[in-house]
């Protein structure tokens, strides 16, 4: 075993989770389960995803690679996944994923999971809920015509009203799927959840609407929002900030299931022998560049994500330095004790954790593929499908190259948090420093993933995509 003495783990990622959406990033948000993980933890105040949607940056945390680098393609087909290296060392796996078409067989995320269920068939099934998940609209009306009855039941229970009305997002299957591996388990394990709630659409619980804004009438902010934004009307500040309170409270009521979550670790005797490790896949735009949701693009709204791990009996500390979530896996194995494929590109995080030792001092690169159309385009399945963009990032400076075209921006965060005034156009000496130093980390990524070649197949051998999964992907707003 590690020297923590770690017998499971819990991987919880969060799909859309921008780092300011969490109180342990920012003191404006109210999610207590998620910070007080971050007081017990460690917290990485610099971590960054690999790219600015799921299937770009997965591999990273679940294979310690970057998409398309060896492969050409966006899965983890042939590769030495997280689970079937905690497999072969003899521990329970079992993964549990909300939905997301892109986490899927399809494209090789179950590959080492005793148990795995992405939840893909409980949306394409039902032609209700298929219908639900693509009009958030019509979910708000059936919520805000059923709130009356809702609570007046819950006041009769002597319940609290703390659950939606529906369940599209899956957030229940997931939850009680981990919640049956834990209490059933014995032995070491190692468990992933994947939460969906803050991905668009945006359709909490009233009462998690009520919790984060002052406005007691949660729901009818929930129908002005999805109603202005599905007739393709102008985002005016008032819908903006709604739809930011509607992400806010999906937000929280992520963090109220992970909470109990943990308390299911504590209730069968487990919490003190698991180490929890929490993180976004990538972030969430609300028009810092000129759309919503998460546009093909590289910007630290899209991209700087939580990162948080929590292993009982270790002092909890806050890391400076950049990391990139390719550590998630290594550090998952080190704690258990395991040995981590020689291929993995991550570096383990858990010395970090455990005793306080700075990580390297390494940039974290991030890709995207983007055609001319930003919000028309379909999820790039290739590198076929546009031109090429990299960033490097340190704990300052964001440099983005498109290496197609051959176009570059630079950044000074501190300074300029929301990325707003290109440095590139006419550096100092400063800046040309920094530009020599990242230029060719780009380059040299941008040339490791096309030697991975093109797929144009969409990643799998007949290129084809069964009907539940084509629905789950056009609900999530993917082509």
């Amino acid at each position: 075993m590690s020297d923590a003495d770690v017998s499971n783990v819990v991987l919880v990622t969060v799909d859309s989770l921008r780092a300011d959406a969490v109180g342990a990033y920012d003191g404006t948000r109210h999610t207590p389960v998620i910070d007080s993980l971050a007081d017990r933890g460690t917290v990485f105040d610099h971590a960054f995803a690999t790219g600015n949607w799921t299937p770009f940056s997965f591999p990273s945390i679940l294979a310690s690679k970057d998409v398309f680098t060896g492969t050409g393609d966006i899965g983890v087909e042939d590769t030495a996944t997280l689970a079937e290296t905690a497999s072969d060392a003899d521990l329970s796996t079992a993964g549990f994923n909300a939905a997301n078409g892109f986490l899927t067989s399809h494209w090789g995320y179950d590959d080492g999971f005793d148990e795995f269920d992405p939840f893909v068939a409980s949306v394409g099934s039902s032609i209700y809920n298929r219908y639900l998940a693509t009009h958030p609209t019509v979910e708000a009306w059936i919520q805000l015509a059923a709130s009356p009855l809702r609570r007046a039941g819950s006041w009769i229970r002597g319940e609290t009203d703390d659950r939606p009305f529906l369940d599209t997002s899956r957030m229940f299957d997931v939850e009680h799927a981990a919640t049956d591996f834990i209490e059933e388990t014995d032995g070491p394990f190692f468990l992933w959840i994947h939460y969906m709630d803050a991905h668009t659409p945006y359709v909490p619980a009233p009462r998690y609407i009520r919790e984060v804004s002052s406005n007691w009438l949660g729901t009818h902010r929930m129908l002005h929002a999805h109603t202005r934004t599905g007739l393709g009307l102008e985002v005016d500040d008032r819908t903006l900030e709604e739809l930011r309170t509607l992400y806010q409270a999906a937000v929280r009521q992520i963090d109220a299931s992970v909470g109990r979550v943990l308390e299911t670790l504590s209730a069968t005797g487990v919490g003190d022998d698991t180490a929890v490790v929490l993180a976004g896949d990538h972030g969430e735009e609300f028009q810092e560049h000129g759309h919503l949701a998460h546009y093909p693009k590289l910007y630290d709204e899209l991209i700087h994500v939580p990162f948080v791990v929590d292993v009982p009996g270790s002092a909890g500390r806050r890391v400076d330095r950049q990391v990139g979530l390719d550590a998630i896996p290594p550090t998952v194995t080190a704690l258990l004790g395991v040995d981590a494929p020689a291929e993995w590109t991550g570096s383990s995080l858990a010395p970090t954790v455990l005793s306080g030792e700075e990580p390297a001092d390494e940039p974290v690169v991030s890709v995207t593929v983007r055609d001319e159309d930003v919000t028309a385009q379909p999820i790039p399945r290739s590198l076929d499908d546009g031109e090429l963009y990299v960033s490097v990032r340190d704990r300052e400076w964001t440099y983005i190259e498109n290496v197609d075209a051959g176009t570059t921006e630079l950044y000074h965060r501190p300074s300029d948090p929301l990325q707003a005034t290109d440095r590139s156009a006419d550096p100092s000496e400063e800046e040309r420093a920094v530009v020599d130093r990242f230029a060719p980390l780009a380059e040299a990524h941008a040339e490791a993933v096309r030697a991975g070649g093109t797929n144009g197949d969409d990643g799998d051998a007949d290129g084809s995509v069964d009907e539940d999964l084509n629905a789950r992907l056009e609900a999530l707003g993917y082509r």
